[in-house]
């Protein structure tokens, strides 16, 4: 592939070592440009650098979860004018046959039902995952079991900000999928967010 699906991406990596709040040595928070508050222009402009970087695989539909996945799973399948479709996870009602996953959440307690109708993804699609954050990979690689399930394809699994420190990419590589993320979190120490730089 002549594109490198997870080079770092300049804009975005000054502005999380700039302005990113960063709890203990897990949380990292952005609310304020990327999954709480959104800045339309920044957002359509990450948006579009993941879109450049899927555009290879040819994909026929983006797949992302409710609710901090849609606005750049909106935005990078704006820019590859293909569809969008988010398994539900709020009230998850939707028309049947249905696909289903629990995923337990270790750090907020309980856990999380996802659900996508069938009618939404089909044995012919070519399926890339976008969502915001990459952390332990649990729904990441639920939307990928759903997609496979479904019968479809899934060629790339894509984030915004991938934490390198924990096991989500390994999760997702040992499923064959490969990545394409935007920011590459090494470490999170003494209130700084660690970024792989970028090369220029």
């Amino acid at each position: 592939m002549n594109i490198k699906l997870s080079a770092p991406y300049a804009p975005l990596v000054r502005r999380i070592e700039a302005e990113a709040t960063v709890i203990g040595d897990q949380v990292l928070k952005i609310d304020h440009f990327l999954n709480h508050r959104i800045e339309p222009r920044f957002i359509t402009e990450m948006g579009g650098e993941l879109a450049r970087r899927l555009a290879q695989f040819e994909p026929s539909v983006v797949l992302t979860a409710e609710a901090s996945g849609i606005a750049p799973g909106l935005v990078v399948a704006q820019a590859l004018d293909i569809p969008l479709v988010y398994a539900k996870k709020y009230a998850p009602q939707v028309e049947s046959p249905a696909i289903a996953r629990v995923i337990p959440s270790p750090t907020k307690g309980g856990e999380t039902k996802l659900v996508l109708s069938q009618r939404y993804i089909v044995p012919s699609d070519r399926v890339v995952i976008v969502d915001d954050f990459l952390s332990n990979g649990r729904t990441a690689v639920a939307l990928i079991e759903m997609a496979r399930e479904a019968g479809a394809q899934v060629l790339c699994a894509s984030f915004i900000v991938e934490k390198r420190f924990q096991q989500g990419h390994a999760a997702i590589e040992a499923l064959g999928v490969p990545l394409a993320t935007l920011a590459q979190v090494e470490a999170l120490e003494n209130g700084r967010a660690l970024l792989t730089q970028p090369a220029d």
